[in-house]
């Protein structure tokens, strides 16, 4: 067997005693038709029962009806019974990108949510395409679910209100939707870059670059970006100079342009500090500075990022943590609300960040300005 397939089966055991269960084994699942048979009652008491109605069912038919249901080993259909009262419990999570770390955190606050709530998620993972991302929102339409949160790369707001129209409510995650007005959960990303301004200016340097993936489609992006000169602009520090680099993490051109800054600026003897965007952009960065200095490729220029990844700790890197878990869970919130009836002008929750000193913004560090060699680097 394909071991590739392994992960598509389910394996169960039977015994003696189930196969002997009237002849239901694997031919086929019994019906509420032959629980009701087997129960000596209709189908109207066994609706009833699964419903949870069984004050009005006597004892003894509960008994008889659970016995019933054990002995024909009977699982409801759940999906026929919700679309039957107009609800399934389902709910769509359309992401941009599941390896991104910061995905999989807001997820995990998702997951635990929707389990309190009592709903299943679907996740769509439309991997930074857009026109994956519009077919999958389809395909949620198709599922008839009860509610979509989404955090994608370049979602249309039309394609979200066709759905809003069918009544199905939205919740945005980190990033808004142009023209669209419904409910948002992120990062107070405006405060988050401040704060982390603040903190590099008071640790002593004096050449700020924010490196940032292309921003002019994705609001968070835009937002951190024009946050980043607002607060160099209303410091009003002397001396103090900053400059936006858009990265794109598949194109090395955009890091030769970092490499190039970087030795001009310590040329003057100033003290650099690269500002990440978000993990994917620090990563990318640490991985080329590392393989064009070597395991020292700190003591030349520090890196500061947006999300606390497991590796910023490994690293040593300072960043601003996201309340990654609780954006998932307050998202949940939002669209239950939504789900059960809610009429309330569109909401913007904008939770703070943390910032975690770590050794790579250190005013002890001090920076070589000796040409750059390749030591050893991988």
């Amino acid at each position: 067997m394909n071991k590739a397939r392994l992960g598509a089966l389910c394996f169960y055991r039977v015994s003696n005693e189930n196969m002997a269960r009237d002849n239901f084994s694997n031919d086929r699942r019994a019906t509420i038709t032959d629980v009701a048979r087997e129960a000596g009652t209709g189908k109207t008491s066994i609706s009833r029962y699964l419903n949870g109605e069984t004050g009005v069912l006597s004892t003894e038919l509960r008994e008889r009806i659970e016995e019933a249901i054990a002995k024909l080993d009977y699982r409801p259909n759940q999906m026929a019974r919700g679309l039957k009262r107009g609800r399934n419990r389902l709910v769509g999570m359309l992401v941009a990108d599941l390896t991104n770390p910061y995905t999989v955190e807001v997820l995990q606050g998702v997951e635990a949510a929707c389990h309190a709530y009592g709903y299943m998620p679907l996740i769509c993972h439309a991997a930074n395409e857009v026109d994956l991302e519009r077919r999958y929102l389809q395909l949620l339409s198709t599922y008839r679910v009860e509610g979509v949160i989404v955090n994608a790369l370049g979602v249309k707001e039309e394609t979200l209100e066709t759905l809003a129209r069918g009544g199905v409510p939205v919740v945005l995650v980190d990033r808004s939707v142009d023209g669209l007005v419904t409910d948002m959960v992120g990062l107070d990303n405006t405060e988050a870059v401040r704060m982390a301004i603040h903190h590099l200016v008071s640790q002593g340097f004096d050449e700020l670059l924010f490196v940032v993936q292309p921003y002019a489609q994705v609001s968070s992006r835009r937002v951190r970006e024009a946050a980043f000169r607002d607060t160099i602009g209303a410091l009003g520090v002397s001396g103090v100079s900053s400059a936006t680099i858009v990265l794109d993490l598949d194109n090395d051109e955009t890091l030769a342009e970092i490499d190039a800054r970087i030795d001009a600026a310590q040329g003057r003897n100033r003290r650099v500090a690269l500002f990440a965007a978000n993990a994917p952009v620090a990563l990318r960065v640490a991985l080329h500075l590392k393989e064009l200095h070597g395991a020292d490729w700190q003591r030349r220029v520090a890196l500061m990022s947006i999300d606390d990844s497991e590796w910023a700790e490994l690293a040593g890197m300072t960043t601003v943590r996201q309340p990654t878990y609780t954006i998932g869970e307050r998202a949940v919130e939002f669209l239950h609300e939504r789900i059960e009836g809610a009429v309330v002008a569109a909401r913007e929750c904008l939770l703070p960040g943390e910032l975690i000193v770590r050794t790579s913004t250190s005013t002890s560090k001090t920076a070589s300005t000796s040409p750059p060699t390749n030591n050893g680097g991988t």
